[in-house]
């Protein structure tokens, strides 16, 4: 069936008779999507305080062109080196610190070794995202130099956090900690998308996808192990916790691959993932990968017509009951006047303690999750308000001196470096007791001549790029205007389609600046109705109290039409039912 955009403004929620090319029928204009709530999130403040939202995206670019700066002075600068070891690529790659001063790396250690992929692919990723081309920077190509982290040398044969088993003991993980393994091909994935005809890439992505699908077909639906062992192809399991949200990342990048490659076969693993995600009875969140399962089922369910039920996923991501890593989840509280509720990390150590990159990185999947299951578009908003309100008390320049433990040493930063953690409660030698909340670091060890300054994490900041693509401010304090294709990678062409969430108990009015070069007209696919016709550059939407919009900028004067349960415009999909 088809309407015009008059029609929809006019009679939403009407029922009209429409004409098709075939016969008349009688339906009934799309309904309002219900709202579904998640628990943990509806206990979240409305508005956040102290209030301010940070330029993530002028954040990211500082980040990166700071860092990447190889002529940058001062101590612990410059905080990026070129390894010559030529791991698994005959080609040089490069490190960079996992935190200021980490006495474990650089280029006169371990013959410049030891860096991690969770801080070069990341950092790749995020600059990305934000419109920097990494394959082409000051005459290097950071993108090509990321294949070294694909672990032939092994026979891995997938991309892990360091190039070696050598150095891996010095830590980040080597085939003893599962979402180590599995959230670099993530990351990966990610960067691939932007540079799909890199030398080498595609061949990659099939193995990794074909390493995934082999062990998802091994595991059969068992995923109660401490990780994977993609060489020998079998489980194994240790002293660290099972982690069966392993299975997440599998769903994701299969899903991934089938929307790349077009092989049914990464289709089916995707799915058999997922369900195996599905069945447990119990919250296993261990680190970071159980929302890209809730953000995998929402898209199978949309475009491949699954009918996955994955609200739990969604529930073991926010409420902190991780029976394995006790804890693990969302803040939600308030320290002495700081909201600090969206913070991703555990709920229970130290009274609570939060870290920048899981805040960042659970952006990704759930923002974009929103567009295929618009029944989570309030709640989602809501959850990224406080979420990027409270990402600014990780930054030693935007919190108070007596809320950190480096104060004195913040200009060390220069002002794009983090803090890892933000902690409730501290009782580490040299600190006097402090009040909450506590900007501090996860890695006082890392160096042992100064072991304070790497409480600055170069590689949690490095995600910033994730915040940077999908949030930007409005001019109505508390209106976030969120990207929702940012990080919807692998995605078929699409308009550009914003998340908007009024936090207000009364309806809101704001100035919504069009990323369209042409004439739009707004098309919101929670309500059904154009709020905005013609618009050029910018116009005013209204937004109900307490309600969201995710408004999809569609050509002016087009026809939406409604093809097996797909709205569409072009014929390319707006909203999906």
């Amino acid at each position: 069936m088809k309407w015009n955009k008059t029609i929809l403004a006019a009679i939403a929620g009407t029922f009209l008779i429409l004409t098709t090319s075939c016969k008349k029928t009688e339906k009934a204009v799309p309904q309002s999507v219900a709202q579904k709530p998640i628990a943990r999130i509806d206990s979240m403040p409305y508005m956040p305080k102290p209030y301010k939202i940070l330029d993530f995206e002028d954040l990211a670019l500082s980040y990166d062109r700071i860092v990447y700066d190889s002529t940058q002075t001062g101590e612990y600068w410059p905080l990026v080196w070129m390894d010559g070891s030529k791991k698994n690529f005959d080609q040089e790659t490069f490190g960079i610190y996992t935190a200021l001063g980490d006495a474990r790396q650089g280029p006169e250690n371990n013959q410049g070794m030891f860096h991690e992929s969770l801080n070069t692919i990341s950092s790749v990723l995020g600059a990305s995202l934000v419109g920097i081309d990494k394959s082409d920077q000051n005459g290097e190509d950071y993108v090509g130099m990321l294949k070294n982290y694909f672990n032939s040398e092994t026979g891995w044969d997938i991309m892990m956090n360091n190039t070696c088993p050598e150095v891996a003991l010095l830590g980040g993980g080597y085939g003893r900690d599962w979402w180590y393994d599995v959230y670099p091909n993530l990351l990966f994935y990610g960067v691939a998308d932007f540079y799909p005809q890199h030398p080498d890439f595609e061949r990659l992505q099939k193995s990794i996808a074909d390493r995934f699908y082999e062990a998802d077909s091994i595991l059969a639906g068992n995923y109660g192990h401490t990780f994977f062992d993609y060489g020998a192809m079998e489980p194994k399991d240790n002293w660290i916790c099972h982690q069966e949200d392993a299975a997440a990342g599998h769903a994701y990048v299969l899903y991934a691959a089938y929307q790349k490659f077009n092989e049914p076969k990464y289709l089916d693993g995707a799915k058999s993932a997922l369900e195996a995600l599905l069945s447990l009875e119990e919250n296993r969140f261990y680190e970071i990968l159980m929302p890209f399962g809730a953000y995998t089922a929402a898209r199978l369910n949309a475009e491949q017509g699954t009918n996955y039920d994955y609200h739990k996923l969604l529930d073991w991501t926010f409420n902190g009951d991780s029976v394995c890593r006790e804890g693990w989840g969302v803040l939600l509280d308030n320290w002495n006047g700081y909201d600090v509720s969206g913070l991703v990390g555990s709920t229970v150590d130290h009274g609570g303690f939060a870290f920048l990159m899981n805040t960042y990185d659970t952006m990704w999947p759930l923002v974009p999750m929103v567009r295929y299951d618009t029944r989570y578009a309030s709640t989602i908003g809501k959850w990224m308000l406080n979420a990027a309100n409270a990402s600014k008390f990780f930054y030693p320049y935007e919190m108070a001196d007596n809320h950190q433990t480096l104060p004195n040493k913040k200009e060390h930063t220069k002002g794009v470096i983090a803090y890892e953690g933000l902690i409730k409660n501290v009782h580490l030698e040299g600190y006097p007791d402090m009040e909450a909340p506590i900007a501090i670091g996860d890695g006082p060890h890392w160096n042992p001549n100064n072991p304070d300054v790497s409480q600055f994490s170069v590689y949690g900041s490095g995600h910033v790029g994730i915040a940077g693509a999908i949030i930007e401010s409005t001019d109505v304090p508390g209106i976030l205007k969120l990207n929702c294709l940012a990080t919807d990678f692998y995605k078929k062409e699409s308009y550009p389609t914003f998340l908007l969430y009024n936090p207000h108990q009364e309806s809101k009015t704001v100035t919504y600046q069009c990323q369209s070069k042409q004439k739009v007209d707004l098309y919101d696919i929670v309500s059904h109705q154009i709020v905005a016709e013609g618009a050029d550059m910018k116009t005013n939407v209204e937004i109900p109290a307490d309600q969201a919009r995710v408004l999809v900028e569609i050509p002016s004067g087009s026809i939406i039409e409604e093809v097996e349960g797909k709205y569409k415009v072009n014929d390319v999909v707006v909203a999906f039912r």
